[in-house]
């Protein structure tokens, strides 16, 4: 299953028998989300970019997920003991797809704190013991794209003939903080490229091992975290970069 991503690096993991649950139960849903994903496209120039907010490649793929009929949905389960409520719990899924076989639920953690791996492993688990939720799957940055981005960081730069925080600033980045500086500045003196010296600094503020990524993800799923909801993991590879936009 999923071969044909595979075929382009990336990633696919099954856990508690998610893979067989999709070929019975989501054969569809599998082939549509398959066919989505191999039409990913990230320009580096998104790599690169420092502003906040929702990443474009996050947006775009909501709404390639939106046209196939998947929709943020908020689920709220409440706890009633004669007549009164006395708990109430909400679950924001952000891809929610209701089929007549089952609900699948997907998240997309392209960059943010690794905490957020927890959220969504424990929201499955929960709607998963109460049958909301037939199977659920998260989609991530992937370990050859992790390891990959500092050198295609770098080689941007150098591509842009970036070799000072002057031309970073002429191409919309803002300022560097003082720690910022102080870390490039001085690999420089040290006889380091500048374009070395600000990949690595910029990685490891941007893309650092804190934030969601393939390994994180898989380190919680080795650990129980989300069991028993069948999961299928997604790593985004460095194929779907281009360095040319």
């Amino acid at each position: 299953m999923f071969e044909r991503l595979r075929s382009l690096g990336y990633e696919v993991n099954f856990a508690s028998h998610a893979e067989a649950i999709l070929s019975v139960d989501f054969p569809k849903v599998a082939r549509e989300l398959e066919d989505a994903l191999l039409g990913v496209k990230l320009p580096i120039s998104e790599i690169v970019n420092s502003g906040g907010g929702e990443a474009q490649l996050t947006q775009r793929l909501r709404r390639g997920f939106h046209a196939l009929g998947w929709r943020k949905r908020n689920i709220e389960m409440k706890k009633i003991v004669d007549g009164v409520e006395k708990e109430s719990i909400s679950h924001e899924i952000d891809h929610f797809l209701a089929t007549d076989r089952g609900n699948f639920a997907l998240e997309i953690e392209w960059n943010n704190k690794d905490p957020f791996f927890d959220r969504d492993l424990e929201n499955f688990k929960r709607l998963h013991a109460e049958g909301v939720v037939g199977v659920a799957a998260i989609l991530t940055r992937g370990s050859e794209l992790q390891a990959a981005l500092r050198t295609m960081v770098r080689d941007w730069a150098i591509q842009n003939r970036v070799i000072s925080f002057a031309d970073l600033k002429s191409k919309g980045f803002k300022r560097p903080t003082e720690r910022q500086e102080i870390i490039v500045e001085t690999k420089v003196l040290r006889g380091e490229a500048f374009a070395d010296a600000w990949a690595a600094m910029f990685c490891s503020d941007k893309y650092g091992m804190a934030t969601t990524h393939w390994n994180k993800l898989q380190d919680r799923v080795r650990r129980g975290v989300g069991n028993p909801c069948p999961l299928v993991l997604f790593g985004l590879p460095p194929s779907i970069v281009d360095m040319g936009a």
